[in-house]
């Protein structure tokens, strides 16, 4: 079928990733699925995985979970956004997603479990605040045990970059989705990282 690379959200086919996504529906791309909400795609493509592959290694996983929400973004039309991001002057940081505003690029982390990883989403947040002051995270995670202790430390104050917890067993990416729709996002400029009179 090969949709995912027709649409630009994987760069080749044949990765162990793809073949297990795009196994989840025979028959079907991701464009064919049907869904009345995000948090119902979510979930749907989420479910027929784990029926299919109970076993399969965290790696994996996470893999699958980061198609699902790029998946998610394009049927939304939430786009373009970077996978594998690096921002410039933002160093030894690659960001799961970036969808670029000029004022406020966003930044989305997608771990299906936390445990201490909420930890590196947090510094990373920090780091792209320190370029881009009024960027925003999110994020995104399957443990809604998780979710909650992140974001009773978000309102502590412990965690200081992330803006938001996104749990996606629930209501809340549907909310999310509906800010994004919200923003413009474009791809980004090419910048001269240094501009003057040069003297060679």
């Amino acid at each position: 079928m090969g949709a995912l690379k027709d649409n630009h959200i994987v760069l080749r086919n044949g990765s162990q990733m793809v073949r297990v996504f795009e196994s989840l529906f025979p028959g079907n791309t991701f464009l064919d699925i049907a869904y009345n909400t995000p948090q119902e795609y979510v979930q749907k493509y989420w479910n027929a995985f784990k029926q299919r592959y109970p076993n399969a290694s965290v790696n994996l996983n996470g893999k699958v979970f980061e198609l699902i929400i790029y998946t998610l973004l394009y049927r939304e039309n939430v786009k373009p956004f970077y996978t594998q991001a690096k921002v410039a002057f933002v160093p030894n940081v690659e960001f799961d997603t970036i969808l670029y505003n000029k004022s406020t690029p966003v930044s989305l982390s997608l771990k299906t479990s936390l445990r201490e990883r909420y930890k590196q989403a947090d510094l990373e947040a920090i780091a792209l605040k320190y370029v881009h002051r009024k960027a925003k995270s999110y994020l995104l995670t399957l443990s809604t045990d998780e979710a909650n202790s992140v974001r009773q430390k978000i309102e502590s104050g412990a965690v200081i970059g992330l803006d938001f917890v996104i749990d996606c067993n629930t209501d809340e990416v549907n909310q999310m989705i509906a800010n994004l729709k919200q923003m413009a996002f474009v791809e980004s400029e090419k910048i001269d990282v240094v501009q003057g009179f040069v003297v060679r």
